[in-house]
């Protein structure tokens, strides 16, 4: 069995890493995508926000369940659910540069599992979690989003921030 694992912070879930699990649910039997839990970042959402957002926008993909790690490498956490595969998104060159450093890391730890980029179309390539919570604010934020993010998504951030709701 191809099995793969897509992990991210998912804060919160983009059109670009819907994107990703589009593309990755289509190339293994099963896609694990995973929410990494790093202690050190601050997040907007809860882990049980991020999963939530996650199974609301992968509902339909019968290839694909969401999970949680924390405290471990990636590598590891692959190894432990006995996926075969990494799935790491590039948008831009410095992308590239960690990536590439990371892949040569979980090579030495684990080397039965490869990992494998996958490079967004141009309309996704800007899109991160980090510049859709800087667009939240402004006057017609709420329209502006939309754009960038699916619906369940779209109406979190709303009920989260706006005080028209």
């Amino acid at each position: 069995m191809k099995r793969a694992v897509y992990a991210g912070s998912f804060d919160p879930v983009t059109n670009g890493h819907l994107w990703m699990i589009r593309e990755a649910v289509e190339l293994f039997d099963e896609l694990i995508v995973a929410v990494g839990v790093n202690p050190d970042k601050h997040c907007t959402f809860s882990v049980d926000e991020r999963i939530d957002m996650l199974n609301a926008v992968t509902r339909g993909f019968d290839k694909l369940r969401v999970d949680m790690f924390e405290n471990q490498f990636l590598v590891n956490y692959a190894q432990s659910v006995g996926a075969n595969y990494i799935i790491r998104g590039i948008r831009t060159a410095s992308d590239y540069e960690y990536e590439r450093a990371m892949r040569y890391v979980n090579s030495d730890l684990f080397p039965d599992i490869t990992t494998l980029f996958l490079l967004p179309p141009r309309e996704y390539a800007e899109v991160s979690s980090t510049m859709v919570k800087g667009l939240v604010g402004p006057r017609g934020w709420e329209t502006v989003i939309r754009q960038y993010v699916p619906e369940p998504v779209s109406r979190k951030l709303l009920q989260m921030y706006s005080t028209d709701v």
